[in-house]
């Protein structure tokens, strides 16, 4: 999946719990501009419940999601 999706940023979350993942994926995507992609990376298993529940609430497009192993890979697109 990731090769299809051209993400401008990226965010290494990789060995933090929560609620890092989300605090830092919040400041992350306040620096950014509308429709610009970020890939996060994280091994939290709450990130899966906590990333798509971010997204809704704050207006922004879950692109995609995938685990590999105890990584989990998403791709969000600031909202426009």
């Amino acid at each position: 999946m990731s090769d299809a999706i051209d993400a401008q940023h990226h965010l290494d979350a990789t060995g933090l719990l929560c609620p890092e993942p989300v605090m830092l994926l919040h400041s992350k995507v306040r620096d950014m501009a509308p429709g610009e992609v970020l890939e996060v990376r994280a091994t939290d298993p709450s990130t899966e419940r906590d990333i798509p529940k971010f997204c809704q609430f704050l207006g922004h497009t879950l692109l995609a999601r995938q685990q590999d192993g105890e990584l989990f890979l998403y791709w969000i697109e600031k909202k426009r």
